[in-house]
């Protein structure tokens, strides 16, 4: 199994779809050809499906897309569409629950979440959500991928990329996940044991991936590598124990650490860090 430098001071953790494109249906506005585009990017006579446009927005993954379209909840230039196969143009006015939808530059961003932030965009009971921390220095829309509790800190990545944005939470990808756990009392060894035989949580069983002592000389210090993508499933492996988590800290997720991220900070992802997660090579 692959060693990972553990979050504490010296532990280590151990550890389809098929349509014929003649019946497809394809939306343009009167008096211009269908097919023009009006992305420089683009080549003005090309099509894109109503999923990738959907998904290019930040609204979510194309997989998700393809529900709202089904759901009649995406209209093109008025007209409810529930056609998966439906094309449209960059120019065509494409809109989610009546909100209309453009296909942004793709933003990602690494933060290293604070306590007492939640990780929705909007929640009318939140005193304060991770997009403050953001402002307005990125003029693009984005969300969140996958969630972190309220009191959990660490990192945290956002984008508008709603494909990356699925591959990366969708549990068939199994992405990385790491975190220091701090615990109200000392783990025994016995207990360590169980997090990798498998916890009973919500008639599925739990399997931690690899664990250990994140600090030799304080075994209240817990590191836990998994791939599940539970709500609070790290807080509820260790009560299923016996223990209370005083805090929780994602130190990795899909390859990324918060290396030189203050806490409650952000930057953009490089491109290299850009094509690994794109590329899955972490």
């Amino acid at each position: 199994m692959e060693n990972q430098k553990a979050a504490g001071r010296s532990g280590k953790y151990v550890k389809t779809e098929a349509n014929d494109s003649r019946s497809r249906k394809t939306f343009g506005k009167p008096g211009r050809k269908v097919n023009s585009v009006s992305k420089p990017a683009e080549s003005r006579i090309t099509l894109i499906r109503l999923n990738r446009f959907i998904a290019n927005s930040g609204v979510c993954s194309r997989r998700d897309a393809d529900e709202h379209i089904k759901n009649g909840l995406i209209s093109v230039n008025g007209q409810v569409v529930t056609d998966m196969g439906t094309k449209v143009t960059y120019d065509d006015d494409v809109r989610y629950k009546n909100k209309k939808l453009s296909a942004e530059k793709k933003v990602y961003i690494l933060m290293n979440k604070p306590k007492d932030y939640v990780t929705t965009v909007e929640d009318p009971h939140a005193e304060h959500t991770v997009l403050e921390l953001i402002g307005d220095s990125c003029p693009e829309r984005v969300y969140p991928v996958g969630r972190l509790d309220k009191a959990t800190t660490g990192v945290l990545l956002l984008t508008n990329d709603g494909d990356l944005a699925g591959k990366l939470t969708h549990p068939k990808y199994k992405r990385r996940k790491i975190y220091h756990v701090f615990l109200d009392n000392p783990v025994t060894k016995n207990d360590l044991f169980k997090l990798t035989e498998g916890i009973e949580l919500d008639g599925m069983t739990i399997i931690a991936d690899a664990v250990s002592y994140a600090d030799t000389d304080d075994k209240s210090q817990i590191g836990i590598e998994l791939h599940s993508g539970q709500n609070r499933v790290v807080r509820r492996m260790f009560e299923t124990l016996g223990y209370k988590v005083k805090k929780l800290d994602r130190v990795y997720f899909a390859g990324l650490t918060k290396k030189n991220v203050q806490r409650g900070k952000w930057r953009y992802l490089n491109d290299k860090e850009i094509s690994m997660l794109k590329r899955g090579i972490f």
